[in-house]
């Protein structure tokens, strides 16, 4: 048979927009003999690689540095004119410039590696002409505006955006989203974040650590109103020893510049003065516009993409995966949501999307990584479970480190022992949680931890010596 018969033709894989569901499921595609066209109008990696996870956790990188700085002194460090951290300071544009180096690094790589694979890259945006058609739009190359894709099947990974208020509108000077935030060259006198979930919490952390002065505004009861109670309450106790304000129970109903600065109007009637604002109030997916509900594509009221566990949406032959969807904005589930969407377009082996294994972490200092069920989830469901939590401080190396804040607590079954969940919080607690995270994949039990060997000393043994208080709990019963 010729290469023209229909049966030798390959299937066409559409992929709209090149973050990490995109840019994996395009991968997991050409890997299964389908020919593949990824469309993104920003850049290979998408918001996860170019302005949100890879710059935010670069400028992290570079803030844990200065709460390293911190203790110094009590184990021994001393600069050559025994000052302390108040005379460490921060050239923020070139930090700024550092961590926009490495992003568009990381999309260049990225770009590399699938046009090593021969997957087409074409820069714009596309919209869905119908289930099988996609037309480009605003192409980088005239020569693609309003070129048509015919495909056998559609990925949608276009991702979300920063949402905004109508009466904060951002500038991009001293009204900013977190996309906006590494285009600063000047520390910022006085920061006010306004929201406490992870991209609050996570800039607030790393700006305070940074030498400026910040207020957090949060409409909760504390900081990270959706993590662990106990972890959320640490953080916070940590952020006011560091010196940030944190405002709770008041919303900003509005941000204004004023002429030195900006103006942030609390719900309690209070107005915070600062030099620049961070708008940090959670995410827009990014569906508008493109063809989809005239597509039969269903979205749901706050315009997310519904979507099963193997990533189909409503109509055959289209799949989505992502912050669009709104399923866990996670990197890691976006891109498994995509890899499970090309597995299951084109008929290899693939097992649905399991939440309840996924691992998490905010990049604060400390940080605080989870997986499996949390305590509040496992009260409200009304389930049976044992829980311990150790402190790190009693921890050989956390006491050679000079760590004093952070914790490991593990749930488990009373009976059965096994290992329903876990929290680390600690320096690089996104490390600590992996073996967590193996025992939850596993349904390992504590005495499968317990009897596990660790280092000593490390930061891992406090986990094997929380699944052994567990382990006898379980036997006394």
């Amino acid at each position: 048979m010729t290469t023209s018969d229909p049966a030798h033709i390959p299937t066409h894989v559409v992929v709209l927009g090149g973050g990490p569901g995109g840019y994996e499921a395009a991968l997991v595609a050409r890997s299964l003999g389908a020919r593949v066209t990824v469309v993104e109008r920003q850049g290979l990696g998408g918001a996860a690689v170019l302005t949100d996870v890879v710059p935010s956790k670069t400028l992290i990188a570079t803030a844990e540095w200065m709460t390293i700085a911190e203790r110094a002194p009590e184990l021994g460090i001393r600069l050559t004119d025994d000052a302390a951290k108040r005379d460490l300071s921060v050239d923020l544009k070139a930090v700024n410039k550092r961590v926009l180096e490495l992003a568009r690094a990381q999309s260049a790589d990225i770009r590399g590696r699938l046009e090593r694979e021969g997957i087409e890259i074409v820069g714009g945006s596309g919209r869905l002409e119908s289930t099988s058609r996609v037309v480009v739009e605003s192409a980088a190359d005239p020569a693609d505006e309003g070129r048509v894709l015919d495909a056998d099947t559609i990925l949608v990974a276009t991702g979300a955006t920063p949402r905004t208020l109508p009466t904060a509108v951002p500038d991009g000077e001293r009204i900013l989203t977190w996309t906006q935030m590494y285009n600063l060259t000047e520390l910022p006198e006085k920061l006010v974040v306004v929201g406490s979930g992870v991209t609050g919490a996570e800039f607030a952390g790393a700006y305070n650590a940074l030498g400026a002065d910040v207020v957090l505004v949060s409409s909760r009861d504390r900081v990270l109103p959706g993590e662990d109670e106990d972890a959320a309450e640490l953080l916070e106790g940590v952020f006011r020893s560091r010196g940030m304000t944190v405002l709770s129970r008041t919303r900003a109903e509005a941000a204004e510049r004023t002429d030195d600065g900006v103006a942030v109007t609390l719900s309690d009637g209070r107005v915070v003065h600062g030099s620049h604002v961070l708008i940090a109030v959670g995410g827009v997916p990014n569906t508008v516009g493109m063809g989809l509900e005239e597509a039969g594509v269903t979205l749901t009221g706050h315009g997310h993409i519904e979507v099963d566990k193997v990533s189909r949406t409503s109509v055959r032959g289209v799949y989505a995966a992502g912050d669009c969807t709104g399923v866990l904005p996670l990197a890691s589930v976006a891109a498994m949501q995509g890899r499970i969407a090309m597995q299951h377009a084109l008929g290899d082996a693939v097992a649905p999307l399991r939440l309840g294994t996924v691992a998490s972490n905010i990049f604060t200092a400390p940080e605080i990584a989870t997986v499996g069920y949390s305590e509040d989830a496992l009260k409200q469901q009304g389930s049976r479970y044992i829980t311990t939590t150790l402190p790190l401080a009693r921890n050989p190396r956390a006491k050679m480190l000079g760590i004093r804040d952070g914790f490991v607590k593990l749930f488990a079954h009373p009976e059965a022992g096994v290992v329903l969940g876990g929290v680390v919080v600690a320096p690089r607690a996104g490390e600590h949680i992996f073996p967590i995270t193996l025992a939850v994949q596993h349904r390992l039990t504590v005495d499968d931890v317990a009897a596990s060997f660790t280092i000593y000393p490390s930061l891992s043994g406090t986990t094997a010596e929380a699944a052994r208080v567990l382990d006898a709990r379980v036997q006394e019963r």
